[in-house]
């Protein structure tokens, strides 16, 4: 399976990367403990080499403990750890309405950074994330701190999560900007926009969400019982009446190009941004380890460029309600 360049930062990853948040956070109950480590580490066995994690990625097990995604990825790993790339995250916290508390300023990266290295096990991060922008704190001076960061080898190269044009430019200025990690997938198509800005600037584009939440996998439906209160997917407008009956002529596409692939509907979803464009990496998240290896083998369909054109002619035409996003054609 052939690896994409990360970037400027001289490390190759797997074409597709692991989210790991739905072990601990936003995906109902945390993975028990042990079966987490182990579903992870089979994902590397596998050939995933990308792992993507963050700090604010928590949740509480049953008996009230708390599930933190960072220490299961460095448990999972710590063995191999020279022969993967792991991106963690900071800036961000939940509050308890599930709105984000968004904190960038040097004091708290530095704070971030050396308590993310402790529960990863790690003397270093590979990809280090600003998770989300902070209107409060100049791009210039995030970068200036990763810079410093990367001298000092706490990190190997940094990104922007939820990246736009002026402040990408303005904080690579400062400092280069390996990767952005930006939602994107069939249903989420607004940040196509910055495709030429990573090509000028030889940025990566780590997709999240690339199965816009579970609902390019057509396994989900409004009638799906989510488990509970830690699971955000009941709450997103994909899932409701409306939204899942805008999104039908969608998985119908879906259905009549995986049935002449011989594939997965998932699988077509994610090699149609894999044969778009070398640098886009997805990193779809499952707990699953047959859906991991399905996610995986999405590298190996082939979607020719007239294929896309006409999948995206189509895409064209549809309105979708989409978290992350608005009820509006893409």
């Amino acid at each position: 399976m052939e690896k994409r360049r990360l970037g400027n930062s001289g490390l190759s990853v797997s074409p597709v990367g692991l989210g790991c948040m739905g072990f601990s956070h936003a995906s109902g109950d945390p993975t028990d403990h042990q079966t987490a480590v182990r579903v992870i580490r089979e994902a590397y066995e596998m050939g995933y080499n990308f792992f993507d994690t963050a700090e604010v990625y928590t949740g509480i097990y049953p008996d009230g403990t708390i599930s933190y995604n960072e220490i299961l990825v460095g448990e999972a790993l710590k063995d191999v750890r020279q022969h993967v790339v792991i991106a963690t995250k900071m800036g961000v916290q939940h509050n308890e309405d599930r709105s984000l508390r968004l904190d960038s300023r040097p004091e708290t990266i530095r704070s971030s950074v050396e308590e993310s290295l402790r529960k990863l096990g790690t003397d270093y991060i590979d990809l280090y994330y600003q998770h989300r922008i902070d209107p409060k704190v100049e791009p210039e001076t995030v970068a200036e701190v990763m810079s410093r960061l990367i001298r000092e080898g706490k990190i190997r190269s940094w990104g922007i999560s939820e990246a736009m044009e002026e402040y990408l430019r303005r904080a690579n200025q400062v400092c280069p900007v390996t990767a952005i990690q930006n939602r994107y997938s069939m249903m989420a198509r607004w940040h196509e926009n910055l495709f030429p800005v990573c090509e000028e600037l030889d940025v990566a584009y780590v997709a999240f969400s690339p199965l816009a939440n579970g609902f390019l996998t057509g396994k989900y439906t409004p009638q799906t019982q989510f488990e509970g209160s830690q699971d955000y997917r009941a709450d997103m407008p994909q899932y409701t009446e409306d939204g899942y009956e805008k999104g039908k002529a969608l998985l119908e596409l879906l259905d009549q190009l995986a049935e002449k692939k011989h594939a997965a509907v998932s699988q077509i979803s994610l090699a149609w941004m894999l044969n778009k464009k070398p640098y886009i990496i997805p990193i779809p998240g499952s707990r699953k380890p047959e859906r991991l290896k399905e996610n995986l083998e999405a590298a190996d369909i082939l979607l020719t460029k007239e294929e896309i054109a006409a999948i995206d002619s189509r895409l064209d035409s549809m309105t979708f309600d989409v978290f992350g996003g608005h009820s509006s054609r893409q």
